[in-house]
C-alpha cells in the first residue's frame, strides 16, 4: 500500500469569503490597506481614487514606508490568516502594529478585477518588487494553488526613498458618493485627529470631500465646550479623573474609590488609557464669549461627535460613528436629561495602550469581541460619565438653590425701582400707573401662591410614588411570594392529606389568601408599569393597545372584587403622539377611583364601562361605573389639586388626570350619575389617525 501525500487545498471561492464576504464595506476595506502602511512605518499614506465613480475605475494607495523585498512579500504579505509581525514586536517607528490576522486588505485587493503591488525596500530602494494578481485566472481554477504567483524584481530604479504602491484595476462596482464621504471621515479620523500623533502618521485622500472634513477636524473646538473630563485608568486598573471649565479652571478631582461604581471599587481589568471627553451646551447666551459660533459647533459635532476608541493609536469601528452610541449616552440623557451629554452635544475618545492585544477585533473588523476586557473598559468609561453626571448635578442642585435665595432680592429690588419711576409721572396719570400695579402685584402674589402650592403638591406626590414602589418591590420580592408559596402548599398537602375534608374545612380560606396575593400582585405590577422610563418617551401611542394593557395588569384584582369591565371600542385603532405614561396613568386612575368608591357600595355587582368613539377628528373615551357617584363636591372642582370626599383621600388622582389630559391636548369633564347609576368621566383627544 502507497501512502499520498496531502494537504489542505482551497477552492477560489474561498477568495469570496475571506474578502468582499468578510468585510463588504468599501471605506473598511480601503483602511485596511492604510493600516499596513501604519505598520510600515510610514509618515504619510494616499489614497487616490481614479474614475472611481464608475464601474472599471482605479484605487490607489500608496505611502513612504519601509516597503517589502521579494521574501517579505511571499512570505509576509501573500500569507492570509497571520500577521508578519507579533504584537510584542514593535515597528521602526515604535508602533505596536494594528495587524493581526493579515485577511483585512484581502478585501480591499478583490474590489478590482486585478491588482498590481510595487514595492522599494528601506534597505534598498534602488530595487522595485513587483507583483501582479489577476482574479479572473482563479475564476477558471479548481483550487487557488493552481494560479502561479511571481513577484518581479526590477533593478536600477530611480526612487529617493522606500515605499509601496497598490494599485487596484478595474473596478467591479462604482465607489458611490457616500462611500467617498465614508471613506473620507475614517480616514481623518484614524490616526486621533484631536491629539499630537509623535509617529505623525497622515493618511489623506486625493477628494474635495475631503479637504471640507479635514478643514473641519482641524478647526478643533475643544477650547469652546462647556466641560472638560479628562480620566485614566493605569496598567493597575486604578482611575482617576478631573473636570475642567472651558476656561481651563479644575471644577471637580476625583481618585478611584469616587469614579467606581462596583461593590468595593476593584480595579479595572482593562489595558492603560485615557478618556476624554468635551461636552458643550449649544445655544446663543452660551456662545456670545466664545469665539466661534454655535452653528460651527454643531455642524462639526454632527460629523465627529460620539465617543471614538483609539487602540494602539488607530481607531477602532464603528465606536462613535453615527448612530453608534455604545455608551448609551442617549439613552441616559432620556431618563434623566438635565446635566448629561448625548452624541449630539459631545465628542470624546478613548486610548489605549494594549501591547498585549487583550482587546481582539473581530475578523469583518465590526469592533471588538466583548470578552471581559471590553466589558471592564466600558465600565470604566461609563462609570467616569456617571462620575461627571453627579458632579454637574450637584453643581446645579447649588445654582439653583442660589438663585432661589436671591430672587426675591432681585424681585424687591425691581419692585423699588418701578415705585421710584411712578414716583416720576406728574398727576393723574400716576395714581391711574399705581392702582394698576397693585392690581398686577395681587394677581402675581396670587399666581406665586398658586405655583408654590403646585409644587407642594408634586413633592408630596414624588413622595407617594417613591413610597409605593419601594413597598411594590419589598413586597412582591419577599412577602407576597412567601404568602403565596404557603398558601398553594397548603393546598397541595391539604389535598393529600385530607381528601374530602380539605374542601369542607380548608379550601375556601386558602383560596380567599391565593386570590388575595393575586391582587396584591396587581399593586406592585400597575408601580413598576408606570415607572418603566420607556413609557415616559414621546411616541406613537395607539389608545386601545394602553387601554387593554392597564386591563390585563388589573385582571386579577378585577376578579378577587368581583368587578365587571365592559369595554365598547371604536373601529380601527386611533393613535396619538405623545407618551403612553400620560395615557396608562389616565385609565389607572378611572380604574382606581371607581374600586375605591365600590367599596361603599354594598349588594350589588359591580360594572365599569369604558366606551371610545371618534368624533369630529378626535377620540371620545367615557369611562363610568355603578357606583355611588359624584356627591359632596361640585363636578367641575374634583379636578382641583387635593379636593376629595374620602376620607385620607390624597385628591390628586383626577388632578393627575387632567394635567395628563391637557398635556396630550384633550379636554376632560366631570358628570356626577351616569345612565349607570354612578360617576362618568369623558376624555376627548385630537388623534391623528385610526
Amino acid at each position: 500500500m502507497t501512502d499520498l501525500s496531502a494537504s489542505f487545498r482551497f477552492s477560489p471561492d474561498i477568495l469570496k469569503r475571506l474578502g468582499e464576504e468578510l468585510n463588504p464595506s468599501i471605506d473598511q476595506s480601503i483602511l485596511e490597506l492604510v493600516k499596513n502602511s501604519f505598520d510600515a512605518s510610514a509618515k504619510k499614506c494616499s489614497v487616490v481614487l481614479r474614475n472611481s465613480d464608475q464601474a472599471g475605475g482605479a484605487i490607489e494607495v500608496s505611502d513612504d514606508g519601509d516597503g517589502m523585498d521579494g521574501e517579505g512579500i511571499v512570505n509576509g504579505w501573500l500569507v492570509l490568516g497571520r500577521s508578519g509581525r507579533s504584537p510584542e514586536q514593535r515597528t521602526r517607528l515604535n508602533r505596536i502594529p494594528a495587524g493581526s490576522k493579515g485577511l483585512g486588505r484581502l478585501a480591499a485587493l478583490r474590489l478590482g478585477t486585478a491588482v498590481t503591488l510595487r514595492s522599494w525596500p528601506r534597505e534598498n530602494f534602488q530595487k522595485e518588487h513587483r507583483l501582479k494578481i489577476d482574479w479572473t485566472m482563479y475564476e477558471a481554477a479548481k483550487v487557488v494553488e493552481e494560479v502561479p504567483l511571481a513577484v518581479e524584481e526590477i533593478q536600477d530604479v530611480k526612487r529617493t526613498s522606500s515605499g509601496t504602491v497598490i494599485t487596484i484595476e478595474n473596478l467591479r462596482q462604482p465607489v458611490s458618493r457616500p462611500d467617498v464621504g465614508k471613506l473620507a471621515r475614517s480616514l481623518i479620523l484614524l490616526a486621533d485627529p484631536f491629539g499630537d500623533d509623535p509617529e505623525g502618521f497622515k493618511p489623506t485622500l486625493e477628494a474635495s470631500h475631503f479637504k471640507d472634513l479635514e478643514r473641519l477636524v482641524q478647526a478643533r473646538y475643544f477650547q469652546d465646550s462647556e466641560y472638560h473630563l479628562s480620566a485614566t485608568v493605569d496598567k493597575d486598573g486604578n482611575a482617576k479623573a478631573a473636570i475642567t471649565d472651558w476656561k481651563g479652571k479644575a471644577l471637580f478631582i476625583a481618585q478611584h474609590a469616587d469614579i467606581s461604581t462596583a461593590s468595593e471599587h476593584p480595579a479595572y481589568r482593562s489595558p492603560e488609557g485615557q478618556f476624554d471627553l468635551w461636552a458643550f451646551i449649544l445655544n446663543k447666551d452660551t456662545f456670545s464669549t466664545r469665539t466661534s459660533s454655535v452653528e460651527e459647533v454643531r455642524e462639526w459635532l454632527r460629523l465627529f461627535g460620539g465617543v471614538h476608541v483609539y487602540q494602539n493609536g488607530l481607531r477602532v469601528s464603528p465606536y462613535g460613528n453615527p448612530g453608534n452610541d455604545w455608551l448609551d449616552m442617549n439613552l441616559k440623557r432620556a431618563r434623566s436629561p438635565e446635566e448629561r451629554p448625548s452624541t449630539n452635544n459631545s465628542i470624546g475618545r478613548i486610548s489605549v495602550w494594549d501591547t498585549k492585544h487583550r482587546l481582539v477585533q473581530k475578523t469583518d473588523r465590526s469592533g471588538f469581541i466583548e470578552n471581559d476586557t471590553f466589558v471592564e473598559l466600558k465600565r470604566f468609561a461609563n462609570d467616569a460619565l456617571e462620575w461627571m453626571a453627579r458632579c454637574r448635578m450637584k453643581q446645579a442642585q447649588k445654582r439653583r438653590a442660589s438663585e432661589r435665595h436671591e430672587a426675591p432680592k432681585r424681585t424687591l429690588k425691581a419692585k423699588l425701582k418701578i415705585k421710584e419711576a411712578i414716583e416720576r409721572v406728574p398727576g393723574r396719570p400716576q395714581r391711574a400707573i399705581k392702582q394698576a400695579f397693585k392690581k398686577y402685584d395681587v394677581v402675581r402674589e396670587h399666581e406665586i401662591k398658586t405655583l408654590r402650592k403646585e409644587v407642594q403638591l408634586y413633592r408630596t406626590l414624588s413622595t407617594a410614588g417613591i413610597t409605593a414602589a419601594t413597598f411594590a418591590h419589598e413586597s412582591a420580592g419577599n412577602p407576597i411570594k412567601s404568602i403565596d408559596q404557603a398558601a398553594k402548599s397548603i393546598k397541595r398537602r391539604g389535598e393529600k392529606e385530607f381528601g374530602n375534608k380539605y374542601a369542607e374545612m380548608l379550601s375556601e380560606p386558602v383560596e380567599l389568601i391565593i386570590r388575595a396575593v393575586d391582587a396584591l400582585k396587581v399593586l406592585g405590577n400597575v408601580t413598576f408599569s408606570l415607572l418603566d422610563h420607556e413609557k415616559r418617551r414621546a411616541s406613537h401611542v395607539e389608545i386601545h393597545q394602553s387601554i387593554q394593557s392597564v386591563l390585563d395588569v388589573y385582571q386579577p384584582l378585577l376578579e378577587e372584587r368581583a368587578v365587571e369591565v365592559a369595554t365598547s371600542l371604536a373601529e380601527g385603532e386611533p393613535y396619538l403622539r405623545g407618551t403612553k405614561a400620560a395615557l396608562e396613568s389616565m385609565v389607572t386612575n378611572f380604574l382606581n377611583n371607581s374600586l375605591v368608591w365600590f367599596e361603599q357600595v354594598h349588594g350589588k355587582a359591580y360594572r365599569i364601562a369604558i366606551c371610545t368613539e371618534v368624533v369630529n377628528g378626535n377620540l371620545r373615551m367615557h369611562f363610568k361605573d355603578n357606583g355611588p357617584g359624584i356627591k359632596g363636591i361640585d363636578p367641575t372642582d374634583v379636578w382641583l389639586p387635593g379636593e376629595t370626599t374620602r376620607a385620607n383621600g390624597t385628591g390628586l388622582g383626577l388632578a393627575i388626570v387632567h394635567d395628563a389630559v391637557k398635556d396630550l391636548g384633550g379636554s376632560v369633564k366631570a358628570i356626577a350619575q351616569s345612565d349607570l347609576g354612578g360617576a362618568e368621566f369623558i376624555v376627548e383627544l385630537p388623534i391623528l389617525g385610526k
